[in-house]
């Protein structure tokens, strides 16, 4: 969260594979405007409702039950400041989300997490172990 630091201040942040919305929770907890979170688990979604019911920001966050792949094709660009994505390591998104972003720029920063042993270029990589943070910004 630190890299992108100052763009979190008032930013509209986009958390894709949210999960339970912990990414984007903190984002807002860093100043962050407003959150969007894609997720399509049922389990996984009703944690990040009641993690964003806890926090009582529910005025600050929408959240899409849908395909991330599928969201992406159809958000105009740039919809957001800040995104963040962290697809399952098995489900092979990674360079789907990478490909659709070069694409098609949905956001000023992209911060992409996937396995180091894929190899997808950016502007910034960082290598944690077994897990690489890709980022691309656009001007």
């Amino acid at each position: 969260m630190s890299i992108v630091g100052g763009a979190l201040v008032g930013a509209r942040v986009l958390d894709l594979y949210a999960g339970s919305g912990a990414l984007g929770l903190e984002a807002l907890s860093r100043g962050a405007g407003s959150l969007t979170a894609v997720e399509t688990d049922a389990r996984a979604l009703n944690t990040l409702r009641a993690n964003v019911a806890a926090l009582g920001v529910e005025e600050k966050v929408t959240v899409h039950r849908r395909g991330v792949l599928r969201f992406l094709r159809e958000v105009p660009e740039p919809a957001f400041d800040v995104a963040f994505a962290d697809p399952p390591y098995g489900s092979g998104e990674a360079p789907a989300v990478a490909a659709l972003f070069r694409e098609r720029p949905f956001a000023a920063i992209l911060g992409l997490e996937h396995p180091s042993s894929q190899v997808i270029d950016g502007d910034e990589t960082r290598r944690y172990g077994e897990t690489t943070l890709t980022f691309w910004y656009v001007p």
